[in-house]
């Protein structure tokens, strides 16, 4: 039933139709909040965790808008689609800021810094896992703990067993490789998926890059050599080659003019040189005879 206003708010009656007043509004306000606390949306490439803090149970949502009971049901959402969490030398270009490259040993004692990134994700069926393992914690906070700290030391431990050379050039995918594989197992013991991890650039310490430049250019050195030394042994073998060959001209030649030679000889006669003297004759007698051999010989036989 309404009641009147009254005229006066002095009197008891007036108080009490004050606070009546003030409570109902409060109730519409606490309703009103209700109301929108009652629906949650989940981001796309997310998958929404809904925990009831009365009663323990967890249910996952996917994207888009998801009922809960407010003040009761506490909401998180991780991330499906796929993340990447990088960790370069370069300030600005990582997920922190400033030099946050792997710090990596090598079998050797030494050390360099090393760039990488993970691209990872969570399944919708293992996010509740998620949930329950890092006690509500949102996906930022995971990452800057123990995404970080677990790829850190999974890419020291295989680092650790491969030495400079290897690390940095001869052996690089192996070492690539062998992290993705490690790395896969344990983020997969807390429900992520790993995706693929990539190495971006290697960093050395001043000292080891002026020894790495030093070795290269003894390398270089010695290559020049090792190629001048096969040129000079490839022309050699050519100059050679041509002076066999040219002997060998020659001796064909010597052959074949001996050989020719000897059958002119044999093939020579008397009436033979006769006939070729007289095929040249211009039939003029000479005019001194001497002792010179007649084209022809008159006497008779």
């Amino acid at each position: 039933m309404a009641t009147n206003r009254p005229t006066n708010f002095n009197t008891p009656e007036g108080i009490a139709w004050i606070a009546s007043r003030g409570i109902t509004v409060l109730v519409a306000l606490v309703i009103l909040v209700a109301g929108f606390n009652s629906f949650v949306v989940i981001q796309p490439g997310y998958t929404g965790v809904i925990f009831n803090v009365w009663t323990g149970s967890l249910r996952t949502v996917g994207q888009g808008m998801a009922f809960r009971i407010p003040f009761v049901s506490k909401v998180q959402s991780y991330p499906t689609a796929l993340r990447t969490y990088t960790m370069v030398q370069r300030a600005g270009e990582g997920s922190s800021l400033g030099d946050d490259s792997v710090d990596l040993p090598t079998r050797e004692g030494q050390h360099i810094r090393q760039d990488i990134s993970v691209t990872y994700n969570t399944s919708e069926d293992k996010a509740a896992q998620v949930f329950k393992a890092f006690r509500g914690a949102d996906i930022q906070d995971i990452e800057a703990s123990y995404i970080r700290r677990t790829f850190i030391t999974v890419a020291q431990n295989v680092a650790g067993q491969m030495s400079l050379t290897e690390i940095i050039s001869a052996k690089r995918n192996d070492l690539q490789n062998s992290i993705q594989t490690d790395l896969e197992i344990e983020l997969g013991k807390m429900g992520f998926h790993l995706d693929k991890i990539n190495l971006g650039a290697s960093h050395l310490p001043q000292a080891i890059e002026a020894q790495m430049q030093q070795k290269m250019a003894a390398q270089q050195d010695a290559q020049k050599a090792e190629y001048e030394l096969l040129k000079q042994e490839t022309l050699a073998k050519a100059a050679v080659a041509q002076a066999q060959g040219e002997a060998q001209s020659l001796l064909v030649k010597a052959k074949a003019q001996a050989e020719a030679n000897q059958l002119l000889q044999q093939s020579l006669t008397s009436e033979l040189v006769q006939y070729k003297g007289v095929e040249k004759w211009n039939g003029v007698m000479p005019q001194v005879t001497g002792n010179s051999t007649p084209f022809v010989d008159l006497r008779g036989k």
